[in-house]
């Protein structure tokens, strides 16, 4: 049986695999990857908005991987409509890529699963087999990891290379056209960033978990020794 600081260890390398889960299913369901700033630019030139004039046409957009929504204003008020990316809107984008982006991430849902198992048979017992080990830890942390930045790094390609933004915000716009002024990454993003980085933190304990401390031994008071002169006094 592993002592109580691996089993303490190995508990917190657990809860960090489980906590990379809940992160990436929380980012894949929610709404807000990106949220930015869109100029109604058909509406700003039919009436030949100036500059002061422009904060008029000027609405919001918001999207997830699934979905999202946008606010027009094209000069007839406010008008709220929501984005649906399948089943046809992923077709005016890189479907490829974006199909690849939810992938990547469900693959390092996987990883950080079968990390969390590994994790808590380390907990209650010592693995003769070495993949079993903390070796087998490091490796599906370092693919669930992995998974996560190529998530990442996709998004980010498909967001700054193909004008992501851009074309939802102009999906089924026959008459108005719409410029970005603004784009964030925003918690959703954030949220599957922080779950990549939750798998580094999980190698850092376990590596913590494979050092020998020094024991504290407590030094046992000497017993008093009676001699046979001590006898004769």
């Amino acid at each position: 049986m592993p002592g109580l600081l691996k089993k303490t260890l190995f508990s917190l390398a657990s809860l960090l695999s489980i906590a990379s889960v809940v992160l990436l299913v929380v980012a894949l369901a929610t709404e807000k990857w990106v949220t930015g700033k869109i100029l109604c630019k058909t509406g700003a030139e039919l009436v030949n908005a100036s500059d002061p004039e422009l904060v008029k046409f000027v609405g919001d957009i918001y999207f997830g991987l699934f979905q999202g929504g946008k606010i027009r204003h094209c000069g007839l008020g406010s008008r709220r409509s929501k984005i649906y990316i399948f089943p046809n809107l992923v077709k005016k984008l890189n479907g490829a890529l974006h199909v690849m982006i939810i992938l990547f991430l469900f693959t390092a849902i996987v990883f950080a699963l079968i990390s969390f198992g590994f994790c808590i048979y380390n907990a209650r017992k010592i693995p003769y087999q070495s993949i079993k080990g903390p070796g087998g830890i490091y490796l599906w942390n370092f693919v669930a990891g992995l998974f996560g930045v190529f998530g990442v790094v996709s998004f980010i390609a498909a967001l700054k290379l193909h004008h992501l933004t851009e074309r939802v915000a102009n999906f089924r716009e026959n008459v108005f056209q719409f410029i970005i002024l603004e784009e964030h990454y925003d918690f959703s993003f954030w949220l599957c960033v922080a779950s990549t980085a939750t798998h580094g933190a999980n190698c850092i304990v376990v590596a913590i978990s494979g050092i020998h401390f020094p024991k504290v031994q407590t030094k046992k008071p000497e017993e008093p020794t009676v001699t046979a002169e001590d006898l004769l006094y």
